[in-house]
């Protein structure tokens, strides 16, 4: 399990607390489970995990918002292309010539 320092635990509750960004697009950006980041939000709330975090720079809310409704976008799009492909795999199997025998009976005709 890796340890992070008290500064990217509280840069990262502070980002997390910024209008338009969600705990889960935060927690995908710094690579970390959307649990732990709540955690870490609830100790703060406590008063369990105090100090000074990062200066951050948010971009403007309506980037922020653009670049959650692509990432929603490409989601949708890659789960399109693997439905795609499984269709493409499922045609290509179904249209191939059966292997059997020709005949019901299994006699061999000549």
């Amino acid at each position: 399990m890796r340890a992070y320092s008290r500064e990217f635990k509280l840069t990262a509750v502070r980002l997390s607390q910024q209008p338009g960004l969600q705990v889960q697009a935060v927690a995908a950006a710094l690579d970390i489970h959307p649990f732990m980041l709540s955690k870490w939000r609830k100790q703060v709330r406590d008063g369990g995990l105090r100090g000074k975090a990062r200066d951050l720079t948010v971009p403007p809310r309506r980037e922020i918002q653009r670049l959650q409704e692509l990432e929603r976008a490409h989601a949708l799009l890659q789960e399109e292309h693997e439905l795609l492909k499984k269709a493409i795999r499922f045609c290509s199997v179904a249209s191939q010539p059966s292997l059997r025998s020709s005949t019901r009976s299994g006699a061999r005709t000549r």
